[in-house]
């Protein structure tokens, strides 16, 4: 059972490792979505409907944006569930559509994060980081992850070289990609030797921030275009699935995706092209596992030498945010964008032959891992 709307347009505002001064979040997200209206041969006056996630927007807010824009709306929203934020926006704009308050919706989302700005994020995140991990000697979640991948490693066998299996096969994709930041072919034995950040993951197992913006346009398919579309089969999103009691090795995407699979009556064995939240490879491996695109008793470490390592499925074919870099709440937008471009036969450099694509958003640490998750399913068509 398919909805009645389709991505029709995709823009990137291009990603950067050190933005030029004075470059500011809302330019960068209305960057985004000029690229995204002009591939979709749309103008700002087609757009009823905006919903916009980022954590450097402030102090202004989705309607301060929209009217920047020069939007005259009927629809809109502000998400700011960061990783998981383009899936839940999505699954939003999909019912708008469908209960006709929208025909034409924007969804974006970017940040500027230069030294600063992700600083000041990872210390004040929510009043879980302020009250709990700020104090403690470290950066950022890169710790909470170290765990959760020394479990899954333990759990399911894996050594670090095959989390570098994962790391430069997206390196491979991301050397075809010139939106990615890293493009420069990083070797296993590149990934082994460079420092430990938190053991056991090291320099390139740690996603990078970046400054840069995303956005699709989604549309109701009686609308019609005359470029290519991409329909949204499906969307499930899961909060809170494990309250924050979990030990990271399980997803609420184990939770939704056999919703996904039904809704869209298709299979993991029928999807050509993949993009899940990677930031940080072991997430990659547990969002692909409760996805069901590993079966249960495979043997993880063969699943990714044969299937991930070999392309053999195309799985994060941008580079992923551990090359292309994560442009803060745009880091899921990344994925949105990437397979719809996939399906759009739009990925110049990267293309593979695409009819079924998903999109796997993760994201938002309390205590502990992730508590948001989503999942898309998308067809060309």
């Amino acid at each position: 059972m398919s909805s009645s709307a389709s991505i029709v347009g995709t823009g990137e505002s291009p990603y950067t490792r050190y933005p030029v001064p004075g470059t500011s979040t809302s330019s960068i997200i209305a960057d985004a979505v000029a690229r995204a209206l002009a591939n979709a041969n749309l103008s700002i006056h087609d757009v009823d409907g905006f919903g916009v996630s980022s954590f450097t927007l402030g102090p202004d807010h989705a309607i301060d944006l929209a009217w920047r824009l020069g939007m005259r709306l009927t629809w809109l929203m502000q998400d700011t569930n960061g990783g998981a934020s383009a899936g839940g926006m999505l699954q939003h704009a999909v019912r708008a559509i469908e209960a006709g308050d929208a025909s034409v919706i924007v969804l974006a989302a970017g940040d500027v994060m230069d030294r600063d700005a992700f600083t000041h994020l990872v210390a004040h995140y929510n009043s879980a980081t302020e009250d709990h991990l700020a104090p403690l000697p470290m950066s950022g979640p890169n710790a909470l992850f170290a765990m959760q991948t020394t479990r899954q490693m333990q759990a399911l066998g894996l050594e670090r070289s095959d989390y570098g299996q994962v790391v430069t096969s997206q390196r491979r994709w991301a050397s075809t990609n010139p939106g990615a930041v890293y493009r420069n072919i990083l070797t296993l034995d590149d990934y082994l030797a460079a420092p430990m950040v938190a053991s056991p993951l090291g320099r390139y197992d740690c996603v990078p921030p970046v400054t840069g913006a995303d956005a699709v346009i989604v549309t109701a398919d009686e609308r019609g275009t005359s470029g290519p579309r991409a329909r949204i089969l499906a969307v499930t999103a899961s909060y809170n699935s494990d309250d924050q009691r979990g030990d990271g090795l399980v997803t609420g995407l184990a939770d939704v995706s056999p919703r996904a699979w039904e809704l869209a009556s298709v299979e993991p064995e029928d999807v050509d092209v993949v993009s899940v939240y990677d930031d940080y490879p072991s997430m990659v491996v547990a969002q692909l596992a409760d996805m069901g695109f590993v079966n249960p008793g495979r043997d993880m470490s063969s699943f990714i030498a044969e299937k991930i390592a070999t392309h053999a499925l195309p799985v994060n074919t941008s580079g992923g945010q551990l090359s292309a870099g994560q442009a803060g709440s745009a880091g899921g937008m990344h994925g949105l964008v990437e397979v719809a471009r996939q399906l759009h036969g739009q990925a110049v450099g990267r293309q593979v032959d695409a009819r079924i694509g998903v999109v796997s958003g993760y994201g938002m640490v309390l205590y502990r891992h992730g508590s948001c998750a989503n999942v898309a399913v998308l067809e060309a068509v």
